[in-house]
């Protein structure tokens, strides 16, 4: 009964949200949780919005966290469609939309992110999409199928990994897509130019049209609609509706208006959080896409958008609240399911802190694993069709021990082997 008098506030509802308030009732929190969600609808999980729900194999029912009725059986308190507005650190109150005050002894920021937005001409045309809600991935599973009866052409902006998911589905429902982006690969960022032209040929051949080295500069209209879209390079491309998937700014307006301390720009933003994931505050955590947190395994400052770290930040978080040692040092973590190649990525390799890539297998059929190193030293590790390898990878990266390179490379050599 200790904690009974005590009033725990959640601001987001996401997967980290949703499981942050979980893990305070799982592990014996007795006062009041409180979750509010800006959303009317119950927390969702996002891969699915990309993926198997986009691609019209999945029910809607089936990205939700919990069943609706959970919430009320573990005594979660919802407020569903209501923004927090204003966090008061001092007073310890957060006040919401409605103008309702709520009083927190703890206070998780679970805001998420939202979609960078084109700045351009032609962004408030009706065919102008995002991809980041269970909303918009409703709106965009009609429009492809549309698009596919139609024979519609789909623009997007980004070959990141939305864009590229979003192409595959678009090619699913039989539309035509081109995709442009700046950077001469798709996944440049993540992947390098070593293995961003293997997504590039994927994607060829299931006929998306690719145009690197050029940004939109203009999405011209009439009566509304969307006719064609503008690069910087004076192209111009046919299309009938447009993806914006140039990336996710964290939503930190609420931390930034509490006077809460940020991240820089080195970091993609973000709420700055240390390895327990507390603000600057010491009554206030942050989790999920938002929190950029101190890596005590990476030893660098790092925000991470995937799923895999809303999944499992949002519980650290909520344990960390109960007053528990943590030191959040999950390596990264995410994803990927396009046409018939899935693939998985453990790590963090950025571009210029490694000198080596390393494959074993055969990346001519994409049955492969890449393995990005540093004076031998394992940073990141992707399987593509090859599974149950995820863990020896995470194992290698964490050992943090040079390793041999042609071991790496030799498929009759068990990662497992190679550890200490």
């Amino acid at each position: 009964m200790v904690d009974a008098h005590r009033t725990f506030v959640i601001v987001g509802g996401g997967l980290a949200g949703a499981k942050a308030a979980e893990t305070l009732r799982s592990e014996g929190f007795t006062g009041r949780v409180i979750l509010i969600c800006d959303e009317r609808d119950h927390p969702y999980e996002r891969p699915p919005l990309s993926k198997g729900y986009l691609l019209g194999k999945e029910e809607r029912d089936t990205v939700f966290v919990h069943e609706p009725a959970w919430y009320a059986q573990a005594q979660i308190e919802l407020h569903l469609g209501q923004p927090a507005v204003h966090l008061d650190p001092a007073a310890k109150t957060v006040r919401l939309g409605d103008g309702t005050l709520i009083a927190y002894d703890k206070l998780l920021l679970a805001t998420g992110a939202e979609p960078r937005r084109l700045d351009i001409p032609g962004t408030g045309l009706a065919g102008v999409h995002h991809l980041r809600r269970l909303a918009h991935a409703e709106r965009l599973r009609g429009v492809l199928a549309s698009l596919g009866r139609d024979n519609g052409h789909l623009v997007i902006a980004g070959a990141g990994w939305i864009g590229l998911e979003v192409a595959a589905a678009a090619r699913s429902y039989g539309a035509e897509v081109t995709v442009v982006e700046a950077a001469p690969t798709p996944l440049y960022g993540v992947l390098g130019p070593e293995l961003g032209g293997l997504f590039a040929d994927l994607h060829r051949e299931h006929g998306v049209r690719f145009h690197f080295g050029a940004r939109f500069t203009e999405i011209i209209g009439q009566d509304g609609m969307v006719l064609a879209v503008r690069t910087d390079d004076g192209e111009e491309h046919l299309a009938h509706d447009v993806l914006a998937a140039i990336g996710a700014a964290p939503r930190t307006a609420l931390a930034e208006q509490a006077g809460l301390a940020l991240a820089g720009p080195e970091t993609g933003g973000g709420i700055a959080v240390d390895a327990a994931l507390r603000t600057s505050d010491p009554y206030i955590y942050a989790a999920g896409d938002v929190a950029a947190a101190d890596h005590p395994l990476l030893d660098t400052r790092l925000r991470v958008e995937h799923w895999a770290n809303a999944l499992n930040g949002g519980p650290a978080a909520a344990r960390a609240m109960l007053g528990q040692e943590i030191g959040y040092d999950r390596i990264p973590y995410f994803f990927s399911d396009q046409y018939d190649v899935g693939m998985e990525y453990s790590g963090y390799a950025p571009p210029g802190s490694y000198d080596q890539v390393v494959c074993r297998g055969d990346v001519g059929k994409r049955e492969f694993i890449a393995f990005w190193l540093s004076e031998g030293r394992l940073l990141a590790g992707m399987n593509v069709n090859v599974w149950d390898v995820a863990e020896p990878v995470q194992q290698l990266i964490r050992a943090g021990l040079p390793l041999d390179p042609e071991a790496l490379a030799d498929p009759e050599v068990p990662l497992e082997s190679l550890l200490p």
